[in-house]
């Protein structure tokens, strides 16, 4: 039996490439995501690992930058305190760090790099005058106000030279200082495209941090004094309450090299789900491709079993099939899913050229999970084909023809089927009504579960949907279009086993961009409604921005309402809430909150604004008083004046700007909103931008900016879903081309009498084009109103979260998507149809 398996594999080589190239593509695949994930994680590691090769210990003041969530203020750490921890037992060397963001502008005055990548540090030369950890390849550190020197890769990429004037910005507005040097160094952050500034102590202190305090403290240990003794000793030395984190260098590394793991971990795992997805694909094409040459070898098998097989030898032999199809595949899936990683690899580091780089890592799991995996996926889809055979009687060896599906197994099947659908659209329908991630667990285990029972159910439903489209096909190809029609309503379970590979991709390419469709116009409302001021002016980083900025974008010409936006968290009945300070006097201007209750004006009277999730949680109203914990530590009591709708533009709990102010040594101003006499004209924004001193990390956006920015993140994240799923759509359209290759095959006395009756070669061509491009569509109609009520299910649950969400269906994308489904079945069915219409007439007549 096992050598008949051979033969027939060997035989049917053809018919079982599609097949093969399936579980090859989904095998590259989740080898190809290992092997790049863990060369990139190896990489990462070994380049991240040296950022700390000097740290024995570092101390850190967590209240440098910016609110700090639930903490006190911490005594600052100063000249004084980096001379007291250079003085303990063991230290050799104390030096106390300043950084923050810092951009750099390019000749024309753009922002060189990412913003989030733009770092600014001091530079502390030794007695040498040189910084061990930058050393100079031009020129020298700076030494006084108006001097920098810039990392190698930021002063070559945009052609600046020792003793050019460089146009520099951080949260103020921009200055012009002197490049006196060039340095080097192994930082990753820098090596991977980002921009690094030194300035001499004292100015970066005044831009970075507040004059005279450091933001962290490295201590480097004698070669006999151990990391954990050090910082021991250093906690001692430190004031009691809090405000710092002294972490040894080992610990540092440990920490870096977990969320490496685990960035690595997560990008491996979503790559990993879309290659499930291909392989779940891939499982409808073994199992249609085994059940369509089970059917052509209905004699055959018939035959063997008359002879004395046993059904256990019949199911064998198909299931050796099966594995020798798998494994074969599975090794060429490995192979191509090493150069997979390399390419990927390679392609990032096109991308990104600092992006840490190393040898290809092809761990012993790699190979096992593809072999296995490839092996699992193509013998589990053969079982069910299998189990079929060996139910084949011997008296079938004297028909010809497939074994006609019995009526009580039509009934099982659609029994079952409906039962599982009706389970899962329950769940999907019960977390519909819930909130939040309580509900969004349930549309998560209902959705698997109504994807099974209706591609249970697609045999049922392929009758009375292909139908429908007779007439127009009727119409549109006359008897070719009929005759497409009947040929994709004569075996249903293969037809519903070629569309539910389109199915599982549309459903969830149509999920997703209702989803992101939803999302971005209930964000736009919310925008338009909330906010009514021209501009807001940020940073590109999302850092805080500085007084003196303030200052001069409310002096800029044109201007006529500004408030800063300061940040705070406060806390209320035990909870830390998200507090936003503003402006009083010009609050009406600039905002206009959705309000249940009460009135805005209240904040001129020195009461505050909580949304409804606030009033709900606290059970406050308007006129209730609340008790506080300020984030200095201090306590009181607040009024409420009103209550809000949540809004994307308003933290939960507004307030006066001068109550933000009294409680923080320094208060974070994430943003600047901006009012403008002509609303927001050309001439206003230039008239801001300029009074940030052309500041090339200041951002000024309108409201159409801030919707345009967001519809360009949810954009960016459908194209890379839709980039992913592109592989799984591949083994879609294979299985298209193997069924309808296959369907012609067994046809060929059908085609042939065709013929001889009078269908030409172009009407047989047209006939198995139509037939193919009515069950892509039939799969893309189920996938896109399976996808549509899964969105719509999910924004019910995400309604809390972001008011104002309702369900937007982009009707001009899901007529693309089936419009691309078609022509997906028209590609799929080139080949098939070519050779279909060139079949010889005669010899297909006399096919058995």
């Amino acid at each position: 039996m096992y050598r008949t398996a051979l033969r027939n594999v060997l035989a049917h080589k053809g018919r079982l490439l599609m097949t093969a190239l399936a579980i090859m593509l989904g095998t590259a695949f989740v080898a190809g995501t290992m092997v790049f994930s863990d060369t990139l994680g190896q990489a990462m590691k070994s380049s991240y690992a040296k950022s700390y090769s000097d740290v024995s210990v570092l101390v850190t003041d967590r209240t440098t930058g910016g609110p700090v969530r639930g903490e006190r203020a911490a005594a600052p750490l100063t000249d004084a305190t980096v001379k007291e921890l250079g003085a303990l037992p063991g230290v050799r060397q104390a030096r106390g760090v300043v950084s923050g963001f810092t951009g750099v502008a390019d000749r024309k005055g753009d922002l060189i790099g990412e913003a989030w990548s733009a770092q600014g540090a001091n530079f502390v030369p030794g007695p040498s005058g040189q910084d061990s950890r930058y050393p100079m390849t031009e020129g020298r550190g700076p030494k006084a106000a108006g001097e920098i020197a810039l990392d190698r890769g930021t002063a070559e990429g945009a052609g600046f030279k020792v003793g050019d004037r460089v146009r520099i910005a951080g949260n103020g507005p921009a200055s012009t200082a002197t490049l006196t040097g060039i340095f080097t160094t192994d930082d990753p952050t820098v090596t991977s495209g980002g921009t690094l500034t030194l300035m001499d102590t004292a100015t970066a202190q005044q831009l970075l941090a507040l004059p005279g305090r450091y933001s962290s403290v490295v201590l480097t240990a004698q070669s006999d004094t151990a990391e954990s003794v050090l910082a021991t000793a250093v906690r001692t030395k430190l004031p009691k309450e809090g405000g710092f984190a002294v972490e040894t260098g080992r610990e540092l590394t440990d920490r870096q090299t977990a969320t490496i793991a685990e960035s690595t971990s997560a990008m491996k795992s979503m790559l990993l789900v879309f290659a499930a997805i291909s392989l779940f694909v891939g499982i409808f094409i073994i199992a249609n491709t085994f059940s369509m040459l089970i059917a052509q070898r209905v004699k055959e098998l018939a035959l063997l079993r008359a002879v004395g097989a046993a059904r256990s030898q019949v199911t064998g032999s198909v299931l050796a099939e099966a594995l020798l199809i798998g494994a074969a595949a599975s090794v060429a899936g490995l192979l191509a899913g090493i150069g997979i990683g390399a390419g990927m690899q390679a392609l990032i580091s096109s991308f990104s050229p600092g992006m840490p780089t190393g040898p290809l890592v092809i761990a012993p799991a790699t190979v096992v999970t593809a072999l296995t995996v490839g092996v699992l996926v193509t013998v589990v889809s053969a079982v069910l084909p299998a189990i079929r055979a060996s139910r084949i009687p011997p008296v079938a060896a004297m028909s010809s023809g497939e074994l006609p599906t019995t009526q009580k197994g039509l009934i099982v099947r659609n029994t079952i089927g409906s039962l599982v659908t009706a389970g899962g659209l329950a769940l999907i329908l019960a977390g519909a009504n819930a909130s939040g991630s309580s509900g969004r667990a349930m549309i998560e285990g209902g959705a698997p579960v109504t994807l099974i029972g209706i591609f249970v159910l697609l045999p049922l439903l392929s009758r009375p949907v292909i139908a429908s489209a007779g007439p127009l096909l009727a119409r549109l190809a006359g008897t070719p279009g009929r005759l497409a029609r009947r040929n994709a309503v004569r075996n249903p379970r293969r037809t519903a086993a070629t569309a539910a590979a389109l199915t599982i991709g549309l459903t969830l390419v149509s999920t997703m961009t209702v989803l992101g469709a939803s999302v971005t116009d209930a964000v736009a409302r919310t925008v338009t409604g909330t906010m009514k001021a021209d501009f807001s002016v940020a940073m590109a980083a999302g850092g805080d921005l500085s007084p003196e900025t303030v200052a001069a974008v409310a002096e800029a010409p044109g201007v006529t309402a500004v408030s800063p936006v300061t940040d705070a968290f406060w806390s209320f009945g035990g909870e830390d809430q998200p507090v936003s300070g503003l402006d009083p006097a010009t609050f009406d201007q600039l905002v206009a909150p959705e309000l249940v209750s009460g009135s805005a004006d209240a904040l001129k009277q020195g009461r505050i604004l909580i949304d409804s999730k606030v009033a709900a949680s606290t059970g406050a109203t308007v006129g209730s008083t609340l008790a506080v914990g300020y984030g200095d530590g201090a306590s009181g009591t607040v009024t409420v004046g009103g209550v809000f709708r949540p809004s994307e533009v308003l933290a939960p709990v507004v307030v006066a700007g001068t109550a933000v102010a009294e409680h923080s040594a320094r208060p974070y101003i994430r943003e600047i909103l901006v009012k403008g006499a002509d609303g927001p004209t050309a001439a206003l924004r230039q008239s801001v931008k300029d009074a940030t001193g052309s500041n090339p990390v200041i951002k000024v956006r309108s409201k159409q900016d801030m919707q345009d920015e967001f519809s360009r993140i949810i954009t960016f994240a459908l194209n890379m879903m839709y980039g992913l799923l592109a592989m799984s759509v591949l083994v879609a359209v294979l299985g298209v081309v193997n069924t309808l290759a296959m369907s012609v095959f067994e046809r060929k006395r059908e085609i042939g009498m065709l013929r001889a009756i009078g269908l030409d070669r172009r009407g047989i061509k047209r006939m198995v084009r139509l037939e193919s491009v009515v069950i892509s569509l039939f799969g893309a109609v189920i996938g896109v109103l399976l996808g549509c009520f899964l969105a719509w299910a999910t924004n019910r649950t995400l309604a809390v979260d972001l008011p104002g969400l309702v369900t937007v269906v982009p009707y001009g994308t899901m007529l693309l998507f089936l419009a691309l489904a078609g022509l997906v079945g028209m590609v799929a069915a080139i080949w098939p149809a070519r050779r279909a219409a060139k079949l010889d007439i005669l010899a297909s007549i006399k096919t058995d």
